[in-house]
């Protein structure tokens, strides 16, 4: 997928719950997700289920301090891999700030520790 992020991305291992918020019928359901990056925009991430662009999904992020980050993610882009994956692009819908902050000092972290090695 071509990197359309200006945010610098971070990857995570983790498990989303996602709801369709746009279908008012869709059960709450938890699809296994890997989480291939994150950064104060959004989500990438690979999964077996078929999403919809445009939808947006409600989603519980377990992060690196094993707190639990509640979000709203759009869709915005999906690629099926060859291996019927879908690689998914999401953006974050009305992240609270405490959120995006916690996100941004990971990356400070991260970025500290890679100047170390």
């Amino acid at each position: 997928m071509e990197e359309k992020r200006n945010s610098r991305r971070m990857g995570l291992t983790a498990r989303l719950l996602i709801k369709n918020m746009n279908d008012d019928s869709a059960k709450e359901e938890e699809v296994e997700i890997d989480v291939l990056d994150v950064s104060t925009t959004g989500v990438g991430f690979s999964c077996g289920y078929p999403l919809t662009i445009g939808a947006v999904y409600e989603t519980s992020l377990k992060i690196w301090t094993d707190e639990v980050i509640h979000a709203f993610l759009k869709v915005v882009r999906i690629e099926q891999t060859k291996d019927e994956k879908y690689i998914c692009g999401t953006i974050f819908i009305g992240l609270p700030e405490m959120n995006a902050r916690r996100i941004e000092v990971y990356d400070m972290l991260s970025r500290i520790k890679e100047g170390e090695e």
